[in-house]
Parts: structure tokens; sequence; C-alpha cells
């Protein structure tokens, strides 16, 4: 091989600068940003149907009154373009606004506070690099007393710790780098945790599930370790779940499917074999006991078997194994045996619909079932998948069927 005397030398330069550890692509602080505006699901809030990515407007609904998430675009009159990183930070990080008021934790500068410094940089000159778009939102409707911005001054003191995230040098790598992604940026416990009468998240134990407030679907517990809410799980079925919308375990349904869609599938498998690190060392949840049997439940499971045969078998299966990867198995599926029984009775009447991924572009999905079963079919069926083979959790009612009927769900 005569390669020029040139192009030779600038090849073993290459060669040099790769085997020192160097960089051949360096990665700009807006390529930076961009990831961790998709690593913290950022668009999702902060853009309106069919509205400019990241110019505001969606309407977030809290049992309190709605808060419509603002223009984060550098636009100077409605958006971001008196702001500077200092504002910036000061916003993920302490839950103060341009004028250094309190923010609401709608905003979820209680997991934000966690992401460095460097990070939240990274972020602003992302959105800063966006092209500025004018559009006002209104300002929050929330009902008094909620409404006076001092009242969260109380609330801070009682339920909001400052403070960024520090790696446990304990811990390999790869936990750390989980840790921040669930603790801060992914900001997973915002979901995935009951909240007390103030809208304060419950962090012990941490990550523990609960029902997204408005939203009407339960996030379950995601410990993998014995009675959490993913046993049984392996680190390779959280990744697929994160990077597909769809796992041996599992699919991506409701809330969690946007997640899927607009986030995590676009995340390194580096990021996401961390997270589902991470997730794999929280710790076993104590046994739960299980409740006595609602009057007539038994009459219903029965019921329900015979619905489940006529409707569901040819699909999930008789034995409640699922078929390949089409559809889901529900015996011990976490959407099916979650403590509130929400997420299977919303499945059943409004259908399950997984995120089209890149690597699962053409999702297969459940039908709504909601012209077909009446209430007490609805509540049967769910109470015998909740019951049959080797799921043990509680009945369902029909009055229970019939309330999510009725009421709206993301």
């Amino acid at each position: 091989m005569n390669l020029p005397i040139p192009r030779l030398v600038r090849c073993l330069g290459l060669v040099f600068l790769a085997l020192a550890g160097v960089s051949l692509h360096a990665e700009t602080v807006e390529e930076r940003g961009r990831y961790l505006t998709v690593a913290g699901d950022c668009a999702s809030c902060h853009t309106a149907r069919g509205g400019v990515p990241f110019s505001g407007g969606r309407a977030i609904g809290t049992p309190f009154g709605a808060i419509v998430a603002p223009n984060l675009t550098p636009d100077r009159e409605t958006g971001l373009g008196t702001w500077d990183a200092d504002d910036f930070y000061r916003a993920m990080h302490a839950g103060k606004g341009h004028d250094d008021s309190s923010l609401y934790p709608v905003f979820p500068f209680t997991s934000y506070t966690k992401v460095t410094r460097a990070d939240t940089d990274a972020i602003f000159a992302y959105l800063k690099s966006l092209a500025p778009v004018k559009r006002a939102v209104p300002e929050p409707t929330l009902r008094w007393p909620y409404s006076m911005r001092s009242m969260m001054a109380p609330w801070r003191a009682l339920y909001f710790d400052e403070g960024e995230f520090q790696p446990d040098p304990k811990r390999s790598p790869a936990w750390n780098r989980g840790a921040y992604l669930v603790q801060g940026l992914g900001h997973c416990n915002e979901c995935h945790a009951s909240r007390n009468r103030f809208g304060a998240m419950l962090t012990e134990p941490y990550l523990a599930g609960g029902i997204i407030p408005t939203q009407n679907w339960y996030a379950p517990d995601l410990s993998m370790g014995r009675h959490g809410g993913l046993s049984g799980w392996t680190e390779a079925d959280v990744v697929a779940l994160l990077k597909t919308g769809r796992s041996a375990k599992g699919t991506a349904l409701g809330p969690m499917a946007e997640v899927v869609l607009q986030s995590t599938q676009h995340l390194t498998d580096a990021d996401l074999a961390a997270m589902a690190s991470y997730l794999a060392a929280l710790p076993e949840r104590e046994s739960a006991e299980q409740s006595e049997s609602a009057a007539g439940a038994d009459d219903l499971a029965r019921n329900g078997k015979t619905v489940y045969v006529a409707h569901c078998a040819q699909c999930h299966g008789y034995d409640g194994r699922g078929k390949g990867d089409a559809y889901p198995a529900l015996d011990g599926n976490v959407s099916v045996t979650e403590p509130t029984g929400i997420n299977a009775i919303r499945i059943v009447l409004s259908g399950g619909f997984a995120p089209a991924t890149r690597d699962n572009p053409r999702p297969y999905s459940m039908p709504p079932f909601s012209q077909k079963l009446g209430d007490d079919d609805a509540a049967a069926v769910v109470t015998y998948i909740r019951q049959a083979w080797s799921n043990k959790a509680s009945a369902v009612s029909p009055g229970d069927v019939r309330a999510y009927r009725s009421t709206p769900g993301g």
C-alpha cells in the first residue's frame, strides 16, 4: 500500500488520537443539550397539540387546577429570550422563576434539582439555539388558596430538598449514571410515587408506584426485587421496554407509551442499561397482605372466565401466556396485577396502544371493548385475569368500571 506522505501522516495522527482516547467527533454543547432535553422529555409538556416544539401551551392538569406549560423558545416577550444561564439553572435547581417567584411543582424541579450545572447549561444552550416563537400562555387556573404563590413557601420548606446529585463512590459508574437519570432528568418518581393531599411525592420507599393525578393510570412500583412491581423482570426486559415499547414482560401503554415515544427510545443503549442497573438495585419490598375477596368476587371471576374465553383467549392464550411479540402475556403482567386494577380496567375499556418506535415501528394494538362489554362483564373479566394463573390481585367491581368509564384519562 503506497500512501502519499501527507495522507500517511494524517492517518497516523488519527490513529494516535484514537489510541489516546480522544473523540474524533467533538459534540457541541447544543447537541448535548438536545440529547438532555430528550432525556428529560421536555417537549412532551412544553408543546401544545399541533404546536411548534417547545413553544408551550399544553395544559397540565393537577388536582388543584390546570397549569399551562410555558414557552421555552428564545422569544424575548413570551419565552426565554431575556433569561441567562443563571436564571435557567435557578429554575431547574431551586424552582425559582425569572422574577424569583416560586414555581409550581407541576414543573418537576423537585427532581431536576439533581441535574448538574453543566447539564443545565447545555440544555439552556440548546433552547437558546431554537427559532424564537411568539406565544404567550395563560396564567394557571388554580383554585384558591392554591392560586396564591405565597403558599409555596411552607410547601417548599416541608417537601423540597434542593441539591445536585452526588455520586456514590461505593457504587459502579453504571449505577451512578442510572441513578442520575432516573432521579434527575428522567424524573421517574414524579409519576411512580403516591402523593399526599398537598401534592407532594412520597419518597419512602422510592419509586414504589402510585396513581398519576388527573390521568387515571397507575404507575407501577419499579423495584425488580422480591415483591416489587417489576419482580421477575431482567435488566434486558427493562431496556427492551424503554427502547422499543415492549418486552417479554409487558408493553408500554397510556402515559408510559408517550414517554417511550418522545424520550427513552432515543437514549443511548449505555444510558438505558444504566437506568436498568439502577432499578435492579432498588430494595426489595415487603410482602403485601392479600385482602379478602369481596362479596361476589368468586362469581365475578367465574363469569369473567367466560368473557375471557369469548373475547381474549384467542390473542392472549387460554394459559395467559400471550403469543410471541404480538400479544403480551397476562400472567404476571404488572399492568394486570398492580394494586388498584385501574390499568386493566382502562385497557379493557379503551384498548391498549403501544408506541410506534424505531425498533418496533408497527406495534400490535388491542381494540377497545367499551361498546361490547357492560360494567358487569368488564369487571368480571378484569377480576378473572387478576386472579387467574399465578396472579393473586384483588377483585374489581362494576362500580369501579363505571367510575373509569365516565372519567377521562391521559
